[in-house]
């Protein structure tokens, strides 16, 4: 089951939705761990329309913005325009980027849409620079079906020990799973239930 679909559908109302869904904690989180520094390059993996692009700019990097949906990029460009961003369409399991061709990988309520979570995560950190960090936000393990179904989430969270042993796998260094302290909140479309769904905070540097 692919998300791509839904993207392509939602990436125009894709800003608002997301105000719903969780705060710039999130983001804030991410950028306390890799402490960015000017003239840095980031990519941002899932990039939808640039949610943590956004942040990374502020704090004067680059960026490499990577999604699926052609949707989500055109939204970015026009947003951000082309001189800071370098927009690239690819998959989670075969990132579009050379081996350590950025300083920071970072991916935002991504994780949980991809067919081989554990690749994807050995993906990120490949590309990361040595001394580089890899920041993943995402769901904990929930059991919200409405997610699954309108949503198209591949995954109904994850278990903080199970994403360790992925970052741990990848070669990562200093490898933590940690609590963001924001939720992600959701309504089902047919009314019948609600998500309150803690975010953790999964990170670790290139050796």
């Amino acid at each position: 089951m692919t998300s791509k679909p839904y993207f392509e559908q939602v990436a125009g109302q894709w800003d608002r939705m997301r105000t719903t869904f969780f705060s710039t904690a999130v983001r804030d989180a991410a950028l306390k761990v890799i402490q960015p520094q000017p003239g840095q390059t980031a990519a941002d993996i899932g990039a939808g329309t640039g949610f943590l692009t956004e942040a990374l700019l502020a704090a004067g990097l680059r960026v490499v913005a990577v999604d699926q949906s052609p949707g989500m990029i055109g939204e970015m460009r026009a947003k951000f325009g082309e001189e800071q961003v370098d927009y690239r369409e690819g998959e989670a399991e075969k990132l579009p980027l050379a081996a350590a061709e950025v300083d920071h990988a970072l991916a935002n309520m991504f994780l949980h849409h991809v067919e081989n979570p554990a690749r994807a995560i050995a993906e990120m950190a490949r590309i990361i620079k040595p001394g580089g960090h890899l920041v993943i936000t995402d769901l904990d393990e929930h059991r919200h079906e409405f997610l699954l179904k309108e949503h198209h989430d591949r995954w109904p969270g994850f278990r903080r020990e199970e994403v360790l042993g992925w970052l741990k796998a990848a070669g990562l260094l200093d490898s933590a799973v940690d609590c963001v302290g924001a939720d992600c909140c959701s309504t089902s479309q047919c009314g019948a239930d609600e998500a309150r769904i803690s975010i953790f905070i999964a990170h670790g540097r290139k050796g």
